[in-house]
């Protein structure tokens, strides 16, 4: 069985053959979702995978996945989790184990703005915070370069601290009933 620290040595290879080969700049990234017409599903395409999200029974969903303000916490942890192994190989910080918990807060109330609950309240997920809990020989100084290294370079912890602009765009399609 391959342990974590043989996987980061791996990582490390390929993380050093790909910086040394020439850069071709920004990399596009694409997801298609579609609404499943009898139960509100939704299929979130991505490449050639396929994950489903969905809703729970109070929004007339039937729990087949994660709702995105869900999904959005995992794609958090797992962000995190990669970016400490990329950091962990590239710093040669040996890591014997590695985990990250994430959890935040997601209001519905937001959702009804003409409630006077939903006066204050964010309609995004909010109070984001996350745990890594690791196992490693190194010492708590390398541990601390570490998650500061991740800190800083982290795209997801940094788009949710920095966030961006997002433009959208509503388009008719023929066919479609009015």
């Amino acid at each position: 069985m391959t342990t974590l620290r043989e996987y980061l040595s791996h990582k490390r290879e390929a993380l050093l053959a790909r910086r040394a080969a020439p850069s071709s700049g920004p990399v596009p990234l694409h997801a298609h979702v579609t609404a499943e017409g009898r139960s509100g599903v939704r299929r979130i395409r991505i490449r050639d995978f396929q994950i489903i999200s969905d809703s729970g029974p109070d929004l007339a969903g039937y729990g087949l996945g994660p709702g995105s303000p869900e999904l959005q916490a995992g794609v958090l942890g797992s962000c995190v989790t990669h970016i400490f192994l990329i950091k962990a190989a590239e710093l040669e910080i040996p890591l014997d184990s590695l985990d990250v918990d994430v959890q935040a807060q997601y209001d519905p109330r937001a959702q009804a703005p003409d409630s006077p609950e939903a006066e204050g309240v964010p309609v995004h997920p909010y109070d984001f915070r996350y745990e890594v809990r690791l196992s490693s020989p190194a010492s708590d100084e390398d541990l601390a370069r570490l998650h500061a290294e991740v800190e800083r370079v982290c795209p997801i912890v940094n788009l949710i601290r920095n966030p961006v602009a997002i433009s959208g765009t509503l388009t008719r399609v023929e066919g479609a009933a009015a």
